[in-house]
């Protein structure tokens, strides 16, 4: 019996590829990064046929790395940036234009036409979203209307869209040789085009938004055998398995049950809750979202808390500002000053998301005077991720009802002990990190070996997972509230700075 399991993880800013033993030990891993693109303030895009380069490149150098084979691997997975959206020519492969990223905010105009009948929460009871620039179906509309010849050539069936997802398996198993184009419940519920009841295209959203069926993939579940692979060492090797990154991210920290929660921190920050077989509409700014579907077992749902921007902004610190020549400088600096000497920063770059979904705001630092300091602006920043991770705890315990007695956590800032240390302190909860950190690939390689029997049932999942580590409350409850409530001070200064 083969031995290992892989995943495919296509992120934001990097493409990996992850081989995983049976007890999901890490066996061999490439990673490269990828250009992002910023054409206009605002705008924000992926060159989509770098990212399949990439693709094919560590998937070869993780198999080259340990002499692995075919025969080696019972599947893949993949798991995704979600939300970010390719249109490409069924007949040529090639894209009609870059990827547009999730964080990218060109579609405002059309939230706000389409949001003059309804609201922003119009389409919320169809697919547990409001209407804002994150998802993908007002990115699709936004490239039929402005690539020139794109809305004829869907009319006539030559343009396939799909998030990353859809667009690598589509190349993996052949691309204009037969590729597969398909997209789990988890991707598709992020366009804005899924009904959360049927688990399908909602003809009436198609007809809103203009967007003809036949360049959708079909919807299938998370885990289940979609096709081979034809490129790559691993020719023949089944995908077995797609999950959107952070849906991928809750199977890795096996939440199985409702009321178990986990938060990713990456370039944002994405805090899903499991609530069961049955979607929770939101009544605080949360997303309701498919949380995963197993083959033929019913469909699990989730709240999330999106943020945009939280290791996005310790790269901008490091790319924009040139204050350190690492990522993981940042803790150092931040432990240069004993505090925030009063600065707050609050990372609207592309709106704020999650509770508050204001397209308008923009990012501001707030408290600076003649002492604050580098430090004090690298402390800030950390803290801006726990802040807003409280904001989303909070809203999320008023729609569930239910107390979160602990965060499990996961995604590369985890490794910064003094940002895990004050989420515990801000939140007033016990936060836990796990032995394996890399969640989102692994999730990715859980739902493909359940799908192909590599593992039995979720219950072999939840044996592998294990604590790393526990950060415990320490700060005192007054110097608590004090921080919070200049933050939400420091959130309203954020408010409507630009005048769409």
């Amino acid at each position: 019996m083969s031995a290992y399991i892989g995943a495919l993880d296509q992120g934001t800013t990097s493409t990996r590829f992850m081989v995983f033993d049976r007890h999901g030990r890490v066996v061999s891993m490439a990673q490269k990064e990828h250009e992002q693109i910023y054409p206009n303030p605002g705008w924000v895009e992926h060159d989509s046929l770098e990212i399949w380069r990439r693709t094919l490149e560590v998937v070869d150098e993780a198999c080259d790395a340990r002499g692995l084979r075919p025969k080696d691997f019972a599947a893949i997975g993949i798991t995704n940036q979600r939300e970010t959206t390719v249109v490409w020519n069924r007949e040529t492969g090639l894209p009609i234009y870059n990827a547009l990223v999730w964080q990218d905010t060109r579609v405002a105009d059309y939230v706000t036409r389409f949001a003059q009948e309804g609201g922003n929460s119009r389409f919320r009871e169809q697919t547990g979203l409001p209407l804002t620039t994150y998802f993908s179906g007002l990115k699709i509309r936004w490239l039929l209307d402005n690539v020139k010849g794109a809305r004829e050539d869907a009319s006539s069936g030559k343009l396939l869209f799909g998030n990353m997802d859809s667009y690598l398996l589509w190349n993996l198993t052949g691309g204009v040789n037969g590729g597969i184009h398909v997209t789990d419940v988890t991707n598709a519920s992020r366009t804005q085009l899924m009904n959360l009841a049927t688990l399908d295209w909602d003809p009436e959203l198609l007809t809103i938004f203009d967007i003809p069926r036949s360049m959708l993939p079909e919807v299938r579940s998370s885990s289940e055998v979609y096709g081979n692979l034809t490129r790559t060492h691993l020719s023949g090797v089944p995908i077995a398995g797609i999950l959107g990154d952070q849906h991928a991210a809750l199977v890795g920290q096996t939440c199985f049950k409702p009321g178990e929660a986990k938060n990713t921190y990456g370039t944002g920050c994405f805090l899903l809750l499991n609530t069961g077989e049955k979607p929770v509409i939101s009544k605080n700014g949360l997303l309701t979202t498919v949380a995963y579907k197993f083959g033929k077992e019913p469909a699990r749902y989730a709240l999330e808390g999106s943020i945009a921007i939280t290791g996005a902004l310790v790269q901008w610190i490091r790319d924009n500002l040139g204050l350190i020549q690492k990522s993981e400088d940042i803790e150092l600096l931040a432990n240069t000053v004993k505090d925030n000497g009063g600065v707050y920063f609050v990372p609207a770059f592309s709106g704020l998301y999650a509770p508050y979904w204001k397209d308008s705001a923009r990012g501001v630092i707030t408290g600076l005077t003649r002492y604050a300091n580098k430090g004090h602006i690298a402390r800030a920043a950390l803290e801006a991720t726990a802040y807003q991770t409280r904001e989303v705890v909070e809203a999320m315990e008023a729609d569930s009802g239910i107390s979160l007695e602990q965060l499990r956590t996961d995604g590369g800032m985890t490794a910064n002990d003094m940002l895990m240390q004050f989420q515990a302190d801000i939140l007033d909860r016990t936060v836990v990190r796990p032995v394996i950190k890399e969640t989102t690939a692994l999730g990715a390689a859980y739902a493909a070996g359940l799908a192909v029997g590599f593992y039995k049932d979720t219950d072999d999942l939840i044996a592998n997972w294990s604590i790393d580590r526990v950060w415990k409350p320490q700060m005192e409850g007054t110097q608590r509230d004090e921080h919070y409530k200049k933050w939400k001070r420091a959130v309203t200064r954020s408010f409507d700075w630009t005048d769409d």
